[in-house]
């Protein structure tokens, strides 16, 4: 089953997420369903906050969004800054969107090295170090997981110019609803 993706300036996406106690069948089938999601949505990556599911669990397949053959699941995953590898920057600035956050790109920082502590879906625990698109992939998703999005990391300007966007947007839409109080008076 495809769940309804959240989209901004919808409140529920600023909740924090709570941890999973157990891998449950119920938790099986929410990460079936993410995944479906994700696959549907032709994302890279998605978190269960975005779709009202309040846990610490994510999902990313960089092998998309056209093939879906890298699966992985994330459960309660913790990530931990590491130092840069003999050449590399500490931070990487790269271009990300966002499936709540619908036709808007923009640049944002982040970590190029980060540390993922995390439990598979078979409840064992997992550690591993991971760069670049992943590691900013996870970057993104665990934000998600703290009630954050990425425009949460632009310039105040960037965001201001997003979410008039947005404001405007929202108003034509209830404007062609009827639902503008102005259209109620008359």
């Amino acid at each position: 089953m495809n769940l309804e993706v959240l989209q901004y300036p919808d409140p529920r996406l600023k909740r924090k997420s709570e941890p999973v106690a157990a891998i449950t069948d119920e938790i099986l089938a929410l990460a079936a369903q993410l995944a479906e999601t994700m696959y549907e949505h032709e994302g890279i990556g998605l978190a269960a906050p975005q779709v009202g599911r309040f846990v610490r669990m994510i999902t990313i397949d960089l092998s998309g969004p056209d093939k879906r053959e890298a699966l992985q699941v994330y459960v309660n995953p913790v990530l931990e800054p590491l130092p840069p590898l003999e050449g590399d920057d500490d931070y990487l600035e790269t271009e990300e969107g966002c499936l709540s956050v619908p036709d808007y790109r923009s640049s944002v920082k982040r970590h190029t090295r980060v540390r993922l502590k995390a439990l598979g879906l078979d409840g064992q625990p997992l550690e591993r170090d991971v760069t670049d698109l992943e590691s900013i992939c996870l970057q993104h998703e665990c934000d998600h997981l703290d009630g954050k999005l990425f425009i949460d990391r632009i310039s105040r300007l960037k965001r201001g110019l997003y979410d008039g966007k947005i404001k405007k947007k929202l108003k034509a839409e209830q404007a062609d609803q009827g639902l503008l109080p102005e259209q109620q008076a008359e």
